[in-house]
């Protein structure tokens, strides 16, 4: 069996997921990586994206909207700004993840707007991958 690494999922309305996992698939800021039991110490930032979280024999997805993510040897720490399970997604939910989005590029300038409009363009595809 397959080392297992401990998964905590926390958004800021409330604690989504504390799982016995044997990977963590999490949308970086600057690519897909997948953490496992042993994983080199790491703390990075997160885009617009789905996050799965695999057991044994289970997934648990859930679509983040960005947040910070720390990895160790044995644990990953989600700390999402927000963070809905897949199941729970809705279109409406998806349309104002959109708005947000755009609101905060609006009200932006030079390397921020920059951000704002990866941002964005990263919360549409997210949206669009999801089939909604």
């Amino acid at each position: 069996m397959a080392d297992m690494m401990q998964f905590e999922l926390v958004s800021p309305e409330r604690m989504l997921a504390s799982l016995e996992v044997t990977e963590v698939e999490i949308p970086g800021a600057e690519g897909d990586f997948t953490a496992m039991a042993d994983h080199a110490a790491l703390v990075t930032t997160m885009r617009p994206g789905l996050l799965k979280a695999k057991g044994a024999g289970d997934v648990a997805e859930f679509v983040v909207t960005g947040g910070f993510v720390e990895v160790s040897g044995k644990t990953a720490s989600v700390l999402a700004e927000t963070a809905v399970p897949r199941a729970e997604m809705t279109r409406e939910l998806a349309d104002e993840m959109i708005a947000t989005a755009q609101a905060t590029a609006e009200g932006v300038t030079g390397h921020a707007r920059d951000a704002a409009e990866k941002r964005l363009a990263d919360t549409k595809a997210m949206v669009a991958q999801l089939g909604l």
